[in-house]
């Protein structure tokens, strides 16, 4: 097991717990420490979607095009507020700079091989005993206002389709939209329905994956957050956590999220990143659908969990530890209005605010740093739930074995290893 039996990570979200998890396959030890509880951060009110057909990388030419003014505007979906914080400067040049017809087509080429592969992790996990299961999205509905609209996403999955994927998907009317779910109200005119997809609950897959690492012996140490982590050369890693120090371990995963930053910096780790901050309530429905809703004019989501809908929707780029702010609640209500039918938007429970980690180039950090015993697991913005999984089954792979799995070569938290896009494409189609 080339020398590697016990692991500690950082982040018991779906990323952490993830590979925690195949850690523990390939026989390690595994230590999991979190500020909060399992899930409790960006999984815990996120929309639950399993939608790899359109997991894209965020920065995108419609940046450019609706012009850089369009992210300082309130109720823009992508809000950017006025700061003078330096990092968030940063990554917002970055972010810009990579929102180009070119650099997003490299991102989407590497994103490609994961997405194809994603929906099967979840199947690896659940036969290996996580108590939890996903839903299929069948169908899944995207609604628009102005039928003109749907060119915008009919152009990204050309665009997906020259990275040499496809989405398997077909235009309807508004008319058909509602008669597949009653929930599509009268202002929507067009729909796109994408299919293979599926859906789950977050927060009770989190926790059942964590319950399965629990299960199989290892520690899930909650309230608690790492300070900094030592490298100790041959001894292995410890980790501060305030006043007390844990380890040895024999290697580290740092995957807390919207707080990586601090941890992986002494390692090498330059890339920002920044807090995506997704908004989402639960409201009744006359009639909850049966599977997820997206309206993209607004990048508004709605998800049945239970007897509720799950409304979500913004990406607010703020410090991860402000205070949720009502008006981005209320963007989404107004932008929602008039797109449902049947649910009352005022009967609102469960506001909550969750913090995606973003980087400026789209693509998730997940690799070696320049310690052979620090590894990142981060970085996956919106699709952190979709890809957490995979990710997490081969970085445990290159814990273990010292070998890079191709997939994960773009992710490189150094962005130091050179990789061919034309060479994943054709394995990806290969497969």
């Amino acid at each position: 097991m080339s020398g590697i039996r016990s692991v500690a990570v950082v982040g018991a979200g779906m990323a952490g717990l993830a590979t925690a998890w195949h850690l523990q396959e390939r026989g390690a030890q595994v230590t999991v420490f979190d500020r909060g509880e399992p899930g409790a951060g960006s999984s815990w009110g996120n929309a639950g979607w399993l939608t790899p057909a359109i997991a894209t990388p965020l920065p995108e030419p419609a940046v450019l095009r609706y012009g850089v003014r369009a992210l300082a505007s309130p109720s823009s979906p992508v809000y950017v507020p006025p700061t003078a914080d330096p990092r968030l400067a940063r990554f917002v040049a970055g972010f810009v700079r990579h929102s180009t017809t070119g650099r997003w087509q490299r991102a989407m080429t590497a994103l490609l091989p994961l997405n194809e592969r994603a929906l099967e992790a979840f199947e690896r996990l659940e036969a290996g005993g996580v108590a939890a299961s996903t839903a299929p999205a069948d169908p899944f509905i995207a609604g628009y206002s102005d039928v003109r609209n749907v060119k915008v996403l009919l152009d990204e999955f050309a665009d997906i389709a020259e990275a040499g994927g496809t989405v398997d998907h077909e235009l309807i009317s508004g008319q058909e939209a509602r008669r597949l779910e009653p929930t599509v109200s009268e202002g929507v005119e067009a729909a796109i329905l994408i299919r293979g997809q599926r859906y789950l609950h977050p927060i009770e897959f989190v926790a059942a994956v964590a319950e399965s690492v629990r299960g199989r012996g290892g520690d899930i140490v909650t309230g608690t957050s790492v300070r900094s982590v030592d490298d100790i050369g041959a001894a292995g890693v410890r980790l501060r956590t305030g006043d007390t120090a844990a380890g040895p371990f024999d290697a580290v995963v740092i995957a807390n999220g919207a707080w990586l930053n601090d941890l992986v910096r002494p390692f090498g780790v330059r890339h920002v990143v920044q807090a995506g901050r997704g908004y989402s309530f639960s409201v009744p429905a006359q009639s909850v659908p049966r599977s997820p809703l997206y309206f993209p004019e607004v990048r508004v989501a709605c998800t049945p969990l239970g007897n509720r809908l799950r409304v979500a929707g913004m990406m607010e780029f703020r410090r991860p530890d402000e205070p949720i702010d009502p008006r981005r609640i209320q963007a989404i209500v107004d932008s929602a209005r008039e797109l449902l039918h049947g649910v009352d938007l005022e009967d609102r429970r469960d506001e909550w605010v969750g913090s995606r980690p973003c980087t400026a180039d789209g693509l998730p950090l997940v690799g070696r740093t320049t310690s052979p015993r620090v590894f990142v697991a981060g970085g996956h913005g919106m699709w952190g739930i979709t890809l957490g999984p995979l990710t997490g089954e081969l970085l445990a792979e290159q814990i273990v074995t010292g070998e890079v799995p191709d997939a994960l070569t773009p992710l490189d938290p150094l962005r130091r290893l050179d990789w061919a896009p034309s060479r994943l494409r054709r394995r990806s189609a290969s497969r």
